[in-house]
């Protein structure tokens, strides 16, 4: 066992430990440092953006939230006006009928007064062509056979007659 990297060598030994240590010094002092502060830097920037991303989840969810209630308050407010504008619709028609059913009352009425005005017209036109008709027949009449007082008994008697039945 004549190889010399198997032999133990105390020198090397001490300048191998040295050298770690050295080496361990010039890390800790020039790599891990910054090393290790990127790293904390890196967790921080993780940290707030799992912070920013709970609050915009937090956000995300309200706004949801306000979004629904807008939309179900929208519905309920859309169903109001379906509603109001159904019954105003209901009611118009109802106020279109009632106009209508008072309209023809007038009309109605108004032919009514119509016919009653024409039915009063015809009868006093009736009447007073009864009454010639009766008075050319009777001066007809008495010029033949009655005196003058028959005469006018007889226009008197004819008239009376003819009124009472043009007002039955």
């Amino acid at each position: 066992m004549d190889n010399p990297l198997v032999q133990p060598d105390p020198g090397l030994y001490i300048w191998t430990i040295a050298t770690f240590l050295i080496l361990l010094g010039l890390l800790a002092r020039f790599a891990w440092r910054p090393l290790l502060d990127a790293l904390e830097q890196r967790q921080e920037v993780i940290r707030k953006s799992l912070d920013d991303a709970r609050q915009a989840r937090q956000e995300l969810e309200q706004v949801k939230t306000e979004a629904a209630k807008l939309l179900s308050d929208a519905r309920v407010e859309a169903g109001d006006i379906v509603s109001r504008t159904r019954s105003d619709a209901a009611r118009f028609a109802d106020e279109m009928k009632v106009k209508a059913r008072a309209d023809a009352d007038a009309l109605v009425k108004h032919a009514e007064r119509q016919i009653d005005m024409q039915t009063k017209r015809a009868v006093e036109s009736i009447r007073h062509e009864a009454v010639d008709l009766s008075v050319a027949i009777a001066s007809k009449i008495l010029r033949r056979d009655i005196s003058k007082e028959d005469n006018d008994r007889l226009v008197q008697d004819t008239l009376k007659e003819m009124q009472s039945r043009l007002s039955n």
